[in-house]
């Protein structure tokens, strides 16, 4: 048993906190680490696990609440109107009493969505969502809390003093780092982005939920908005785009099917119909377990694949990374064929249920139905035996198959809870002779908490769907806009990755006006790949950051110089989690190659970290490419991008000219013209002998480059019979 009084030293920030806390009270970060095997709690330090010996590793929240980032969040401020002057009529003890009950229930409802409280300022409260740890639904979140928020202080009014509750959601990129005096130093996050924030809480209506242009475009698919008219922002030139949002229309994290074709897979397709045919011939039960990333089309598959069976009866069941209700996936099943809503109350419920069973039995079975209620969270005993509710389980689902071939579809299985990841494989073996196929879609990170997941079903087969093959991309990206252009086809298809989400993301932001290459890439793809990243180690994490400063290319030898030691094992677990591919011949002999997996990854990755650290990087960098490179001419364009960002521009100016150098001995004089120029811009102003120098040596590029137009346009009219050899006549 824990002493209250010993304390426990936070991992990220060093500071005491009592043994009894979860999180440091100071920066946010896991006081416990629960191991991903049997699920004990460990304290801060430990390798392996207390309680079965698992190796335990080190969660990203620990350690970036320990750090300075870049992190793209959402804000919400939230505030009872009217306090200041309800205060002034109040004995302060009373005050104190309401302000601590409200702001308690809020806080209530902000741990319910993974959000964090950053700081409560009298009546004030304000949560972060997306530091120190990414969801890939942080907005999503944060407008479904202000929105609970909202509805708890209006059903709640007295308790909150009649006082109406205004909040405002801003979402975007802040720096999240510990500021304060030494011994009292704290996370926080800082930017416009939190300013506005403040300002839309401030222009929120009376008991009215305000956010702004990116939080709405994050979000709008899955809440309700009305519109309103611009606010105008105390500090804000222009007026700030604002939307009241009124309720959500769907559960969480569910992102509606586009109707884009499935294309690219094929191959998925058959195998699935190859395991339907013999649940249908054998009369077996199997269990499929789709894998694979957020957006690579799972859902879409299992659609497809569904709906080429035609009228087979088919029930689907999701996890929900927040809020579950009870029963969970199978409740959902249990709660559809029975016609139960959430808004239907205890008596209504059971009433449904009872009539489920006798529809699905042929008679009445109090005890049967009354365990479906149970499942489903309507049940009325105090306790049932975990035997019994499992009995029921089966007996519903062969009441329900009854014999003719059948499809249940369990999706978002890597947020299910114990007992559907029990149950599952459970049923699969009571049922293993009816005509039963369950079809599970999971994301890969089941497996870093269920290894063995699938393991001991004797009828089971996994799926991994892997990127579009090459090909398929181009052709998602033309039904989705026939007129993009090929350069915007294929930066789509460098950027993606053949993430058929990733692909519908962006080639809607190139076919909006004027595209930005300098602005933010949707905030769908952001997310999800911070998200993944904030899931990883801490080490791996790291090493991918680090990796993400070389650039899309990489070495191990380089990592190493980075990290001062051995990281063959990580970058191993790194093309395992497919964030980085191994290439079959290295640049560089003697030295492992890597590449990004895809552009969106290696982009997030560096955008997390802060400009000094940058900095710091890049010149490590260009240091060990110079130590490694016999003829630093060969890499010069490297070294000049490396040095221009580690802040040496002298180095950067020197590298830039050996590079156009180069490119011009190589009769690539367009290069050599736009580096000479790069060059000539970086010199400083009071430099006028090197502005001579390099006037004169750009003079000369742009002399041969002109001629080598000419020469191109003079070949071209002769190959189109434009011109005439005159050697002809």
């Amino acid at each position: 048993m824990t002493d209250p009084g010993s304390s426990i030293t936070c991992p990220a920030c060093h500071q005491a906190n009592a043994a009894t806390q979860r999180f440091c009270g100071s920066c946010g970060a896991a006081l416990t680490s629960a191991c991903p095997s049997c699920g004990s709690e460990n304290p801060p330090g430990f390798r392996f696990c207390g309680g079965c010996g698992a190796a335990l590793g080190a969660r990203t929240a620990e350690v970036a609440a320990g750090r300075e980032e870049r992190r793209w969040t959402t804000v919400l401020f939230g505030d009872l109107s009217g306090f200041t002057k309800l205060s002034e009529r109040m004995d302060p003890e009373d005050v104190r009493a309401l302000i601590d009950r409200s702001i308690s229930k809020l806080g209530e409802i902000v741990d319910r969505y993974e959000g964090r409280v950053e700081r409560v300022t009298g009546d004030e409260i304000m949560v972060v969502f997306g530091a120190p740890v990414a969801h890939e639904d942080d907005p999503e979140r944060a407008v479904r809390t202000a929105l609970e928020m909202q509805r708890f202080a209006s059903e709640h009014a007295t308790a909150f003093g009649d006082l109406p509750l205004r909040v405002g959601v801003n979402t975007g990129e802040v720096m999240f780092a510990p500021v304060g005096p030494e011994g009292a130093r704290q996370h926080t996050v800082m930017g416009d982005v939190v300013n506005t924030a403040s300002r839309l809480q401030t222009a929120a209506p009376l008991g009215g939920v305000l956010v702004g242009e990116a939080t709405y475009l994050a979000t709008h698919h899955s809440i309700r908005y009305e519109s309103t008219e611009p606010i105008q922002a105390k500090g804000k030139e222009d007026p700030v785009a604002a939307w009241i949002a009124v309720e959500p229309t769907s559960e969480p994290a569910v992102r509606p099917l586009s109707e884009v074709p499935l294309v690219g897979r094929e191959p998925e397709l058959d195998l699935l119909r190859q395991i339907w045919n013999r649940v249908v011939t054998d009369h077996r039960a199997q269990l499929v377990t789709v894998i694979g990333t957020a957006g690579i089309g799972k859902s879409k598959l299992a659609r497809e694949f569904v709906a080429s069976l035609g009228a087979t009866p088919a029930y689907w069941g999701r996890s929900l990374p927040y809020g579950e209700r009870a029963g969970g996936a199978f409740g959902q099943i249990v709660r559809h064929v029975a016609d139960v809503y959430v808004t239907d109350d205890p008596e209504s419920a059971r009433a449904k249920l009872a009539q489920a069973v006798r529809d699905l039995t042929g008679g009445d079975d109090g005890e049967f139905a009354g365990h479906l209620a149970t499942i489903v969270g309507q049940g009325t005993e105090a306790e049932v035996e975990r035997s019994k509710l499992l009995a029921a389980a089966r007996r519903f689902v062969e009441s329900l198959v009854a014999g003719e071939p059948t499809v249940l579809v369990f999706e978002d299985l890597q947020w299910g809870d114990e007992t559907l990841l029990a149950l599952i494989p459970w049923l699969v073996g009571r049922l293993g002779h009816a005509p039963i196929l369950f079809l599970t879609l999971t994301r890969p990170e089941l497996f870093d908490s269920h290894a063995g997941w699938g393991g001991g079903v004797t009828a089971y087969t996994s799926l991994s769907l892997g990127p579009l093959p090459e090909g398929y991309v181009r052709e998602l990206a033309h039904f989705l806009r026939a007129d993009l252009d090929e350069a915007s086809i294929d930066r789509i298809e460098q950027s993606s990755g053949g993430n058929p989400l990733f692909v519908e993301e962006l080639t809607a932001w190139l076919s909006e006006e004027r595209p930005d290459a300098k602005r933010p890439l949707p905030t769908t793809v952001t997310s999800i790949v911070a998200a993944r990243l904030d899931a990883l180690p801490a080490v791996l994490r790291q090493i991918l950051l680090d990796a993400s400063v070389i650039g899309m290319t990489f070495w191990r030898g380089s990592i190493e110089a980075l990290n001062q030691g051995d990281v063959s094992d990580a970058l191993d677990q790194l093309v395992t989690r497919d964030l980085i591919n191994r290439q079959p011949v290295s640049r560089v002999p003697g030295d492992e190659e890597y590449v990004f997996r895809h552009q969106v990854i290696h982009d997030v990755a560096y955008d997390i970290l802060p400009k000094v650290l940058r900095r710091e990087r890049h010149a490590m960098v260009a240091n060990y490419i110079e130590g490694r490179v016999a003829n630093a001419e060969v890499v010069a364009g490297i070294l000049a991008n490396h040095w221009l960002q580690a802040g040496d521009t002298e180095r950067a100016i020197d590298y830039l000219v050996q590079a156009a150098d180069v490119a011009g001995r190589g009769w690539e004089q367009t290069e050599a013209f736009e580096l000479l120029k790069q060059a000539l811009q970086l010199v400083p102003q009071g430099d006028k002998a090197r502005k001579r120098s390099l006037t004169l040596k750009l003079a000369v590029a742009r002399q041969i480059w002109t001629h080598g137009i000419l020469d191109a346009e003079t070949i071209r009219r002769h190959a189109e019979g434009e011109l005439q050899d005159p050697h002809e006549h």
